[in-house]
């Protein structure tokens, strides 16, 4: 056991430590939290960081789907939870449920955040934020520089030209592929009704012509690793980033058109015991070691919300780091569809894609 004495100078150092990097001082921290979390958050070295500066263990479990925390969440008893990663397209769905506390902006670093990576309409709620957005990413294009050059990756009917087809394998999950077609026809997502949906149909119909494969991540990860295609619709620093030192073959590029930018948020949940701890990993995750560790996450890489990422520059390369400001002006972050709309596209993407 530690003496009193040093355990006191001990928690002390660490105190000073968070008071200077400016996270919500912890008096006496220990024990563990619960986080409900993307995968990319599982991460040892990324958790790491954080016991080692607190002394708290992060205990996480990662899930794919707001629908699919939400059940969990429903199982678990209220208290159960801590932090919540989640897209931030449903941080207002979850905070209609009463499951995210409010944050105070001033204990985080939000000047630090580009302001259309901020998206308040998103993130706010009655004037209080409930949701900090911590990584984004873009669905746009992964290619195989040795097949398809750099000025086709950029053009988006390459994944529609009859001369690409076999080549094309398409990431399966309509919201994204059906935006980019969208914009492709001088749409933008978040203007979308019904009536688009015939002139986006046959588009996808020529994509889908042209495709060796539709499939998820994994799926998707492995047809260009092992080139069963050529390029992907869909895909991003996401799917290729990380396999950059085993492959520098393989790239991502955004649409000269525009593209889609996804975006995932984190939160304290309203019914955790532990406010103060829970807050000070929320912290650890926006300040710029922890933004650096989630961005190249062994799950999957993304770019950094903090501008200020302690990334080094093969990291930043990879990540189109230069780029980002160009990126981000032209591309929309995810549309949220009325229940309608929603089955609309769900009904489109099944009769043309999963046949």
């Amino acid at each position: 056991m530690t003496p009193p004495e040093n355990k006191i100078r001990l928690l002390t150092r660490v105190a000073a430590a968070l008071a200077v990097a400016g996270w919500t001082t912890l008096a006496g921290a220990a024990g563990s939290l619960n986080a409900l979390v993307w995968c990319d958050h599982t991460d040892a070295g990324f958790l790491k960081g954080f016991t080692a500066k607190t002394g708290i263990k992060v205990n996480v479990k990662d899930y794919e789907g707001t629908g699919t925390a939400l059940a969990l969440l429903e199982q678990s008893k209220p208290g159960s939870w801590d932090v919540f990663v989640v897209d931030s397209t449903d941080v207002r769905r979850v905070v209609a449920r009463g499951l995210l506390a409010p944050l105070d902006a001033k204990d985080f670093p939000m000047a630090d955040i580009p302001e259309v990576v901020r998206l308040p309409e998103y993130h706010v709620v009655d004037g209080k934020m409930y949701a900090i957005p911590e990584k984004f990413g873009y669905n746009a294009v992964a290619y195989d520089k040795k097949k398809v050059t750099p000025e086709q990756a950029r053009d988006v009917t390459t994944l529609w030209n009859p001369a690409f087809k076999g080549k094309v394998g398409i990431y399966d999950y309509y919201l994204p592929i059906i935006s980019q077609i969208a914009i492709a026809l001088g749409k933008k997502p978040q203007s979308l009704t019904e009536a688009d949906l015939p002139g986006i149909r046959e588009k996808l119909k020529a994509m889908r012509a042209n495709a060796a494969m539709v499939g998820d991540v994994v799926t998707s990860q492995t047809a260009i690793a092992t080139g069963q295609v050529a390029i992907v619709a869909g895909g991003g620093e996401y799917l290729v980033a990380g396999l950059a030192r085993e492959k520098p073959h393989l790239d991502w590029v955004l649409p000269d058109v525009g593209g889609v930018r996804w975006q995932q948020a984190i939160g304290v949940f309203a019914a955790s015991k532990k406010q103060k701890e829970a807050t000070a990993f929320v912290q650890y995750v926006l300040s710029p070691e922890g933004q650096a560790k989630l961005a190249t996450s062994s799950c999957y890489w993304g770019m950094p919300a903090n501008s200020k990422a302690a990334l080094n520059d093969k990291q930043k390369k990879t990540l189109r780091w230069d780029e980002q400001s160009k990126f981000l002006a032209k591309s929309y972050p995810y549309l949220s569809p009325t229940e309608s709309f929603d089955k609309a596209m769900q009904d489109l993407w099944a009769e043309v894609l999963q046949k």
